[in-house]
């Protein structure tokens, strides 16, 4: 399992005055008609989608695309991005800070998010990721032959399968290493040698004069504080999205040399956008 990861400082805190109670409710309520209203009609159109396409999604992952981005202009983010993702099937990582990586990696690319079997369960947020076709899995390896079968048929479906490697979320600041067995399943024989892989780098910046830490997410923190933070705020700051280079699998001699390699990745584009 996954460990929570904690800051030697606590979280920001975390105080909402009269101004910023009004800024919550005139973004929570336009952002909750996008999200469920997106939802309700991604579940309708999955209703005929499914039995016509199977697996494939050709029109689905539009909705939530639209949703994601739509969402930051609601929030007052900016969002901005380099590179080019990857096209084809493959498998996508990128560090993990935010409950806003959701949507910041939705926002330009269909993809769809593996995660641990828990999170199915969580109110809200495991509804959305069901209905947006999110992988569920047990982090066991006695699981691993049954992920292969899930990610081999997902691949030949054409998605794209995103991967947090770090196995838990930060501050935003760092990037933990990545877990080498999260790369294993992408060793088997009927994945290594047509498999692509990128790294994304996921990088935000507070809004000006908050701590650096604002949009991050992590350890003991709540989500529903969290949110209401992140709507009352009277300044937004914004997010900017790296996508790197893709690279083959089979070039790799293992997962450890793989997982590095992504790693190195992930943490240049981190520090980069950092110094920048």
């Amino acid at each position: 399992m996954a460990e929570t990861w904690h800051s030697k400082n606590g979280p920001p805190p975390v105080g909402i005055g009269i101004a910023g109670w009004v800024r919550v409710v005139l973004r929570a309520i336009p952002l909750i008609v996008l999200v469920f209203g997106g939802l309700l009609i991604l579940i309708l159109v999955r209703l005929l989608e499914r039995p016509m396409c199977g697996l494939r999604r050709p029109v689905t992952p539009y909705i939530t695309q639209f949703v994601c981005r739509t969402s930051f202009m609601l929030l007052g983010i900016k969002y901005s991005s380099d590179g080019a993702p990857m096209t084809g099937a493959g498998a996508v990582v990128a560090n993990h800070a935010s409950w806003l990586d959701i949507f910041a990696l939705n926002a330009r690319k269909r993809i769809y998010f593996v995660s641990k079997s828990e999170v199915a369960r969580w109110p809200g947020i495991g509804w959305l990721a069901r209905a947006t076709g999110t992988v569920f899995i047990q982090r066991d390896r006695s699981e691993v032959r049954g992920q292969i079968t899930v990610f081999r048929d997902r691949l030949a479906a054409g998605h794209k399968l995103l991967f947090f490697p770090e196995g838990t979320s930060t501050d935003g600041l760092q990037v933990l290493p990545f877990k080498p067995a999260l790369f294993a399943a992408f060793f088997d024989p009927t994945l290594r040698d047509t498999l692509q892989m990128q790294a994304v780098s996921v990088n935000y910046q507070a809004p000006d004069g908050a701590d650096p830490r604002f949009y991050g997410w992590w350890g003991d923190m709540a989500f529903g504080p969290h949110l209401l933070a992140t709507l009352a705020a009277a300044r937004q700051g914004g997010v900017h999205v790296i996508y790197h280079p893709p690279v083959r699998v089979a070039d790799f001699a293992d997962r450890k040399a793989l997982a590095k390699a992504m790693e190195d990745q992930v943490r240049a584009g981190l520090a980069q956008h950092r110094a920048a």
